[in-house]
């Protein structure tokens, strides 16, 4: 490091998983971060020679911007570098002693002391092999998973699983499908679209929705939030565009959220999670009058009939009318009746920010269900008529804005993600449609096998991990993992699996299950029991689950390491930075690969998890997994610090989304068993015949024995008001709180009359003047929980 000022190319993104976006200028000056600022793509490249795309409709042009459209706490990143929270050495639980008391009761209570990283790596190392020869390797829990800071090398989502590979195994901690629950437990078994049951291909929807859609639905939606973490701003900039198109825009959620507040023709507050209900009254309506596309229901779907029994009240003796849903969504039965005919005759689609809330409630299997049926009755496929995502525009495949000449494939590439699959795993084609290759049937007595790429012979799902603590033993259908196929909904898990040991040990690198996870309390009490015998945490900040931790290893941020990334998010231009090393990393910190090479080396492995691999070398291979190696040398990639990926040439030749499907559904069948858009799903009727929870047909359900949330429930007489949790304007999940300057917009913090900034709450004014709640005050939200 010099004393000059020096700029790098380093991607803001909170997605993790070796993808990046939001590429940043970060300018340091005598080895101290200076300023972050937008990327101008031209900075090195001609904008020329980067072929921008253009949409032009209607007299009005979308086009990239020359410059990154960053959201705020991109700007506000050396706020979380610098942070006082920062873990600058290796700390060791006061309480704790590894050859005496351990006091897991205390975890999250007791303070910590100052080690050296000789002592840290030893203890880490001894603790694996005694757990190891006491219980057996799979009693090391990898807890390695969940949104962090884009990385390629040194990221924070299982650097260390080669290392516990080579100690004989390990139980994985598998991703919950929490941004696809709906569409993957649901969706996919009305239309296939593995891997997470979105409308894929998903090829050129922007501009055919602005050519030729009448209407958007934003259902749950916020395009003003939810994509900051991932691509910026740019999905602001094109809701702009289609209102000035003159597409009428309309907003159907239960609170007045920043999308609908800025670009909503028509606002419709629903009740939470009752969304079901409101799609099952617009069927209805269109089946009463006859205005649903009966053509494309007879050649493009499965199973009509039964669904039509249901929704007209054959099969239960209610009819799904306005009047019905009336009293279950708050929403007055013109409303409804107005919505279904103006959808009837506007060409129509329907946007999301992600998953959606609808899709992450009570029964979310339904509403996603539900939309699919919905769209298929309007003839899905056609122009204009499509599902649309506002954000991870190339996180499986290509997006819907214009595509590049290549599209980056940068992921995490330090030891250990091989032998857990990368979470961007490519796909292939299946049936003429994307989806993941279905593996071959296994023998009758064969157990149950691992997720796709994963070698680990025992797992747990993630937001299961306190009941297999808690409540040993425990058993679900389907591994939980948000990549593996439809077919692996019907397989049986058990933990502990045979043969395999209960955990004993944990091992996390993105410590945040009892921030972002369901039922803290109970984490937090799996925490604390006497079975889990020693937790290493590793973070940048002394937070979350690193407070419950016995170690906790300091990490750096990717401001202080090298690194390579792809920007697969950004809807303007790909762009693949180097990410150079910024600054030094503070204190003690390391990267979360050099911790894993530090163990290794302790154990007599680093060879051995290395493959005699250094940094450079893992840096060019990820460059050469970029794509763009014929393009420009990895000298001149180096030299320049980012390369801008040029629009390709015949972006406009794509079909746009699943028109392949509209226009040839024989010859371009779905992962579904009848190819089409199953309206009665086959799969389920032969696995799960009688779960009452996600019948065949998708159905309005009040309740059940999974959940009671609705108002008609026993407990809403004792605890009458729902929490929603929204997507935060101000950090991505748990991430950013560290930035001090965002604290001050009154929709990040609340400052009380003790002076300590509280979370806002968000509540309706009748029902906070009914509690003699005004603005401003501190308030305490609780359930039997």
């Amino acid at each position: 490091m010099n004393n000059q000022e020096e700029s790098f190319v380093k991607g803001m993104s909170l997605m993790g998983f070796g993808r990046d976006g939001n590429p940043s200028v970060v300018d340091v000056k005598d080895g101290k971060l200076l300023r972050i600022r937008p990327l101008h793509y031209d900075w090195h490249y001609d904008m020329n020679d980067l072929n921008p795309w253009e949409m032009e409709v209607r007299g009005h042009t979308l086009k990239p911007t020359t410059k990154t459209l960053l959201p705020p706490f991109a700007f506000g990143y050396k706020k979380r570098v610098y942070s006082p929270n920062r873990i600058l050495y290796p700390l060791k639980r006061v309480d704790w002693d590894p050859n005496g008391e351990r006091h897991p009761e205390n975890r999250g209570s007791s303070r910590f002391v100052r080690i050296s990283w000789e002592e840290a790596v030893d203890l880490v190392a001894s603790e694996l092999l005694r757990v190891k020869e006491t219980y057996g390797p799979e009693a090391v829990l990898s807890q390695s998973d969940g949104h962090g800071e884009g990385k390629g090398i040194h990221s924070c989502h299982g650097s260390f699983n080669k290392l516990l590979q080579l100690l004989g195994g390990f139980t994985l901690q598998v991703r919950n499908t929490d941004s696809w629950e709906g569409w993957a437990w649901g969706a996919k078994h009305a239309w296939g679209m593995e891997p997470v049951g979105e409308m894929l291909p998903a090829a050129n929807l922007m501009p055919d929705i602005a050519e030729n859609t009448q209407m958007l639905l934003f259902w749950g939606c916020d395009p003003e939030t939810t994509p900051w973490g991932f691509n910026g701003q740019m999905a602001s900039k094109v809701c702009y565009w289609f209102s000035e198109l003159g597409i009428k825009c309309v907003y159907i959620c239960p609170d007045l959220n920043y999308g609908a507040a800025v670009h909503a023709d028509k606002w419709i507050p629903i009740k939470p999670g009752t969304d079901a209900a409101l799609q099952l009254a617009i069927a209805y309506t269109w089946i009463n009058e006859g205005t649903y596309d009966k053509d494309y229901v007879a050649t493009h779907t499965y199973g009509f009939d039964k669904f039509e029994e249901y929704v007209t009240g054959k099969e239960d003796g209610i009819a799904k009318k306005a009047d019905w849903a009336a009293d279950i969504t708050g929403i007055p039965a013109f409303t409804i009746k107005a919505l279904a005919r103006e959808w009837a005759s506007k060409t129509t689609s329907i946007a999301h920010g992600n998953g959606g809330p609808t899709v992450r409630g009570p029964y979310s299997t339904e509403p996603a269900r539900l939309e699919v049926l919905l769209l298929a009755m309007r003839g899905l496929g056609k122009p204009g008529v499509h599902q649309v995502k506002m954000l991870e525009w190339g996180i499986f495949g290509q997006g819907p804005m214009p595509k590049g000449v290549v599209t980056p494939q940068s992921f995490e590439l330090a030891p250990g993600h091989e032998s857990i699959g990368a979470e961007g795993t490519p796909f292939v084609q299946v049936g003429g449609m994307p989806g993941m290759q279905r593996p071959p049937e296994p023998p009758p007595d064969a157990p149950p096998p691992m997720p796709r790429g994963m070698t680990a012979k025992q797992i747990i799902p993630k937001n299961m991990i306190h009941e297999a603590i808690l409540n040993p033993p425990i058993s679900w259908y389907g591994n939980g993992r948000f990549m593996s196929p439809a077919d692996d909904h019907f397989i049986k898990y058990t933990y502990p699996a045979k043969g395999c040991s209960e955990v004993h040990m944990i091992w996390t690198d993105t410590p945040c299950w009892i921030t972002c996870w369901n039922d803290s309390n109970s984490y937090i009490r799996a925490l604390r029991n006497p079975k889990i015998e020693t937790i290493i945490g590793q973070n940048p900040w002394l937070e979350n689950d690193c407070l419950f931790a016995d170690i906790i290893l300091p990490s750096s941020t990717k401001i202080e390491e090298k690194d390579i990334t792809g920007d697969a998010e950004s809807g303007q231009f790909h762009t693949i930075m180097s990410g150079g090393q910024c600054i030094e990393q503070l204190g003690e910190s390391r990267s979360t690969y050099e911790i894993a090479c530090m163990v290794s080396e302790k154990l007599g492995l680093l060879d051995d998890y290395t493959d005699g691999k250094t940094v450079d070398d893992l840096l060019k291979m990820n460059f050469e997994k970029t794509g763009i190696s014929e393009m420009i040398s990895y000298e001149e990639f180096e030299k320049k610090k980012y390369f801008t990926i040029p629009t390709a040439p015949d972006w406009k030749d794509e079909p746009p989304g699943m028109k392949r499907f509209y226009e040839d559904p024989d010859n371009n069948p779905l992962s579904v068993p009848s190819g089409k858009i199953e309206f009665s799903s086959q799969n389920l009727a032969k696995h799960f015949a009688d779960d009452k929870e996600r019948p065949p047909v998708p159905h309005w359900i009040e309740k059940g024995e999974s959940h009671d949330e609705r108002q008609s429930g026993e407990r809403a007489k004792t605890y009458p008001l729902l929490m929603m949790s929204n997507h935060p304007r101000w950090r991505v999940h748990a991430q950013c709180d560290e930035i001090t300057w965002t604290r001050e917009a009154p929709t990040c913090k609340v400052k009380g009359p003790d002076g300590y900034n509280y979370e806002p709450l968000w509540i309706n004014p009748g029902d906070a003047s009914s509690r003699g709640v005004k603005n401003g005050d501190v308030v305490r939200v609780y359930n039997e929980r």
